[in-house]
């Protein structure tokens, strides 16, 4: 199995891969230390059978530029092909603001294609290529150096089948008339905003027991600032402290290196120096926040009144729809959207694009009323009401 570490190597790969209709792409990282994903390998294929096509990219420890990649990826004439694809495109994303295109998702297409809710690889080679995959090596330390031969076919087995099973699911979206679906899928994923951690917004993902807006203002502060500080120095957010210490912090509410030092849960290292500035600062910041710029939660749908029982057959009918379509449920509607749906809400994905031609629109004539449900043995049928 070859290994490219220049920069004339992967010129020379991505130049050849450009003859061809698609390549297949995978990356091994780690995110365990740093705040952005480090990345470690890029596994790449042509199309062709075994190890034929496909190499190994190994940007640590060499001065290797990405361009020829990035190029490719700017390249529409190949289309690009990923399984579960988010966290791969986060880090070419922060690092060359790129976005491969056109790109193909074979868990998304696979879950239009019916095989469940987020279909994992190995189920996909095992059912499609009739493979199996050696996930031995699933928990290494990409960065350490060299790499073991086990590491390698591991790494290179990720995008040497995903060829055969790009080929087949791109056969049965084609048969069914579903690229469309999927394309619709996968703007999600190449939308900036997806990748973008905006500091201001950090505290809506730190859980509190009070929807207190003072209490709030002084939350919203402290995310910031362990935002902002994490991405500076690309360190996790827990490295500067915990979700419970924040919440604690924001009780308290400190006003001195003394009061931190009664903390019980912040970490010793954010007790003094810049982390201990930043908290004060915060704390400060949010004790002094004028009451009209308090921040306030996001309205919670399931406080809202659902009908029980118009939940239950909207429950019935997604099953029944999209076991007839052949399509993942959980791709049409989750739980809370279909709990939406019958409190009332109608700005749920599942009334929108494909979902409604599959699903929507008869979830919205069955909340009005102008559907019932009829059961026949195993066979749910719509009667209308009109």
């Amino acid at each position: 199995m070859k290994t490219i570490t220049t920069t004339d190597d992967l010129a020379a790969f991505c130049a050849e891969a450009r003859k061809h209709p698609y390549v297949t792409v995978d990356t091994e990282f780690l995110r365990e230390r740093t705040y952005y994903s480090k990345l470690c390998l890029v596994q790449l294929a042509m199309p062709g059978e075994g190890d034929e096509g496909a190499v190994l990219v190994d940007p640590i420890g060499n001065d290797m530029s990405m361009e020829p990649l990035y190029a490719l990826f700017r390249d529409t004439s190949v289309v690009k092909v990923f399984h579960a694809a988010r966290q791969d495109l986060e880090i070419f994303f922060v690092d060359a603001q790129v976005f491969p295109e056109p790109l193909f998702d074979t868990q998304v297409a696979a879950m239009v294609c019916g095989f469940g809710d987020q279909v994992g690889y190995e189920t996909l080679v095992r059912k499609i290529a009739r493979e199996t995959v050696d996930k031995s090596s699933r928990f290494t330390d990409w960065s350490r150096r060299p790499l073991s031969e086990a590491q390698k076919a591991y790494a290179l087995a990720d995008v040497t089948h995903l060829r055969l099973v790009y080929e087949y699911l791109a056969a049965e979206l084609a048969k069914k008339g579903r690229e469309k679906w999927v394309a619709e899928e996968l703007t999600m994923l190449t939308n900036p905003e997806t990748y973008r951690a905006r500091p201001e917004d950090a505290w809506l993902r730190v859980k509190t027991r009070t929807t207190s807006g003072k209490f709030l203002a002084v939350v919203r502060e402290l995310a910031r600032f362990r935002e902002e500080y994490a991405q500076t120095k690309d360190v996790p957010r827990s490295r500067i402290y915990k979700d419970d210490a924040l919440v604690e912090l924001a009780s308290t509410k400190p006003r001195s290196l003394n009061d931190l030092a009664k903390s019980r849960l912040l970490l010793r290292e954010a007790r003094k120096g810049d982390i201990a500035d930043g908290i004060l600062a915060a704390v400060e910041a949010g004790v002094n926040c004028p009451p009209e710029e308090y921040p306030q939660m996001p309205t919670l749908r399931e406080k809202q009144q659902v009908n029980p029982a118009l939940a239950d057959l909207l429950r019935v009918l997604l099953k029944a729809k999209t076991e007839s379509a052949g399509v993942a449920a959980k791709l049409i509607a989750n739980a809370t959207d279909l709990d939406a749906l019958a409190a009332g809400y109608r700005d749920v994905p599942a009334l929108n694009g494909w979902r409604r031609e599959v699903f929507g629109a008869d979830a919205e004539r069955l909340c009005e009323g102008r559907i019932a449900l009829a059961a026949k043995g195993p066979n749910v049928r719509i009667v209308s009401l009109d």
